[in-house]
């Protein structure tokens, strides 16, 4: 059984305006434009789809997009999108569901991989990105850099966005790399919604070693997807490895 949370049928429905910073031309145009390239005539692989934030301008580009999602509400979402033919989706857990296929390009974006609140289960969705991947083929992953980095002695949150109508900050355990994202977010009455999501941070080494133990290599790492250089101030990471040819 998985570690994820399992969104439901509301946070779904509310899901692309939660994130409506991340369909912004400015993020999306590149993020696309990225794994296009990876892609190239093969076919693409997501995992954990959700509704299909960049599987659809992807498959609107020519790529052929499959995905995996652990949420049925979530695809339901996707579908108000783009049909089950256009982009099929088989419902299961990222770090162990199969796929009919060979991919040129397997990819988790947006911090995804944090879900899965395991090591054991995180170096198993490496593995399972690998076998998936045709020979030459490419796992790229999005993910943030922990900001562990800004807290004081004895502060354990950290806030990543603070605007009128949402605020959100983090708390992390460093004993066990165990985190929680706290949603603070304003309805149209005025009044609050609270909500939590949890997550595993993961440090850009160890989603290196996790590559190697699923026999990928390292095929580069950038700050963002306009592959600007990757610097200890980076707050993100681009890292993209390689299924020996």
């Amino acid at each position: 059984m998985t570690s994820s949370d399992l969104w439901d049928a509301d946070t779904a429905r509310r899901y692309d305006d939660l994130s409506s910073p991340m369909f912004s031309s400015e993020i999306l145009d590149p993020t696309v434009d990225f794994l296009a390239e990876l892609a190239g005539d093969g076919q693409a692989l997501e995992l954990a789809i959700g509704t299909g934030r960049v599987a659809v301008p992807l498959s609107g580009r020519g790529v052929q997009v499959t995905g995996i999602e652990l949420s049925e509400p979530m695809v339901e979402q996707l579908r108000l999108k783009a049909s089950a033919t256009e982009i099929p989706v088989t419902v299961g857990d990222m770090a162990t569901a199969r796929v009919v296929g060979v991919f040129s390009l397997v990819y988790l974006v947006f911090n995804t991989l944090g879900n899965l609140r395991t090591q054991v289960e995180q170096v198993a969705c490496f593995r399972n990105a690998a076998r998936h991947l045709a020979p030459g083929g490419h796992f790229v992953i999005e993910l943030w850099v922990p900001g562990i980095r800004r807290f004081p002695p004895g502060q354990t949150a950290v806030p990543f966005e603070v605007t009128e109508r949402h605020t959100g900050f983090d708390t992390y355990d460093m004993t066990t790399q165990q985190g929680t994202s706290h949603h603070y977010s304003r309805e149209p009455d005025g009044t609050y919604r609270y909500s939590t999501s949890t997550f595993r941070y993961v440090w850009p080494a160890e989603c290196d070693l996790m590559a190697q133990l699923a026999g990928l290599e390292p095929a580069g790492r950038w700050a963002d997807w306009s592959r600007s250089e990757f610097t200890s101030e980076s707050a993100s990471h681009i890292s993209a490895y390689r299924l020996p040819a």
